[in-house]
């Protein structure tokens, strides 16, 4: 009880620090007069009220965390910023908590499924509340909060170990962990701002650029229209926007590395980075020659240029579409969906399994088939030059047996629940993958609005364990990790 208390001490430090992303849709209420000044205000001030009183209850519990404090802390904070964000939307909107909580999980998970319409007319401040909740999600609330946790005298490893995807956590780019998370973040800050011009150059005003910039980077894909991007309608502004989205998609140390070395070659020596390049290029291609050749699109080109938009945004777990993709023939919805499960890197703001997983499972795929030939043969499993640890392996083999069997889990509860199977099982694949779109009901040219309260419960959990990586959120339900 005494360990949780201390780490309900942190959340409420977290919770304070948080309420300072309301000064955002303050700014611009204050900007358009739309009539949400008020209602933010008071989200404010019921965020910092409730931290505010965590942290005096608790403080004398104030300690250094243990590691496994690190998953307790990561998994509140996003259950109960999400919870304490959906006030906006209650009272402006009217939406239901059911409905509020699921939109505000979506954005700070960066899964960016939405149950919203009317977007093209909703006050410009909720919009923003709902792109600036995405962007804060995509480097994690907890990362940016370990540059300041140690202040405190709180240990900042254990969360980072926690909320950071990917299998290589114990990776440093500097010394002590917070300067990691300043890197981090200042990287992540430079591409949204290069984001933001880029699309402001490319046609999108001021305000469409800001939001949309924060999604690309987060890889959420929230817009501020219904159509998404596709009302744009702008080659150059889709060309823009898949520049970031793989740029979001690779490892964010790979950035580091060509800022620090002042060279792109980082990029090529990337194992992971190199995977990315050849699965986009080569599926871009691939769909829109087999769209092309089923007169789905009158040439190759404007096949290229759709696929291209849509595959990207949905195999880098971004959610931006610019047409109904459910339309396409069944086979180019479903590789897409399926490369949401693998593309983006370890690292990046994307979800799903991760490529370096990806990589090292095929290499182990091909150790197993070189054994049966020659059983006595030393063959250690190798990515870019380097031998991955057996125990590495297992891990991962562990990981992709749990992420398989919630998927299967989470489908038959939604079925369950009277979901067809189409819009169940993709609904579930989006969600993990924090991808967005699903087809069927939750299909590209509808949203998630239609599901029963129950059904929509199941995908925001689900969108929680695929963006804390499963492990972290399935260890909180097993009996040893309770056990003194």
């Amino acid at each position: 009880m005494r360990a949780l208390l201390s780490v309900m001490n942190v959340l409420g430090y977290l919770l304070m620090v948080s309420s300072l992303t309301y000064l955002l849709p303050i700014i611009c209420a204050l900007i358009y007069q739309d009539g949400t000044l008020f209602t933010f205000v008071i989200s404010l001030i019921a965020c910092l009220a409730v931290g505010s009183a965590i942290t005096l209850a608790t403080h004398k519990y104030r300690t250094e965390l243990k590691a496994r404090d690190g998953f307790i802390l990561v998994t509140l904070s996003w259950v109960l910023i999400s919870a304490i964000a959906t006030v906006p939307l209650m009272l402006h909107s009217h939406m239901s908590f059911t409905d509020a909580f699921f939109e505000m999980m979506s954005g700070l998970t960066t899964t960016g499924a939405t149950v919203m319409v009317g977007l093209d007319t909703l006050a410009p401040s909720i919009n923003l509340w709902r792109h600036a909740i995405s962007w804060l999600g995509g480097m994690g609330i907890i990362v940016l909060a370990v540059a300041i946790l140690p202040m405190l005298g709180v240990g900042g490893m254990q969360l980072f170990r926690a909320e950071v995807p990917g299998p290589i956590k114990d990776a440093k780019l500097t010394a002590r962990i917070a300067d990691t998370a300043a890197v981090l973040w200042v990287i992540y800050l430079v591409l949204t701002l290069a984001c933001i011009i880029g699309l402001w150059l490319a046609g999108m005003s001021w305000f469409d650029a800001i939001c949309h910039a924060f999604v690309a980077l987060s890889l959420s894909g929230f817009s501020t229209r219904d159509a998404s991007v596709g009302a744009f309608d702008s080659p150059i502004i889709e060309a823009v926007l898949i520049f970031f989205m793989v740029l979001a998609a690779l490892n964010f140390a790979t950035h580091f590395t060509v800022w620090r070395d002042r060279s792109l070659k980082a990029y090529w020596r990337d194992t992971e980075a190199r995977g990315v390049f050849a699965v986009l290029f080569f599926s871009c291609i691939g769909c829109a020659a087999y769209l092309w050749f089923n007169d789905v699109y009158a040439s190759f080109w404007t096949a290229l240029r759709f696929v291209s938009f849509n595959l990207v945004s949905i195999a880098t777990d971004c959610g931006f579409v610019n047409t109904d993709y459910a339309l396409w023939p069944t086979f180019v919805p479903f590789w897409m969906l399926f490369l949401s499960s693998i593309t983006a890197s370890s690292g990046s703001t994307g979800g799903g399994i991760k490529m370096i997983r990806t990589l090292i499972l095929v290499r182990q795929s091909g150790r197993e088939l070189t054994r049966l030939l020659h059983p006595a043969m030393a063959a250690p499993v190798t990515v870019g030059g380097m031998i991955i640890p057996n125990s590495v392996v297992v891990a991962i083999l562990g990981f992709i047996f749990l992420y398989f069997m919630s998927i299967v889990a989470m489908t038959f509860l939604l079925i369950f629940g009277g979901l067809d199977f189409i819009s169940a099982l993709t609904a579930v694949i989006a969600c993990i993958n924090n991808a967005g779109p699903g087809l069927g009901v939750v299909g590209p040219a509808t949203n998630y609005g239609s599901l029963t309260d129950f059904e929509t419960w199941v995908l925001s959990f689900t969108m929680l364990l695929g963006r804390l990586e499963v492990f972290s959120l399935l260890i909180l339900f097993t009996p040893m990790f309770w056990r003194k």
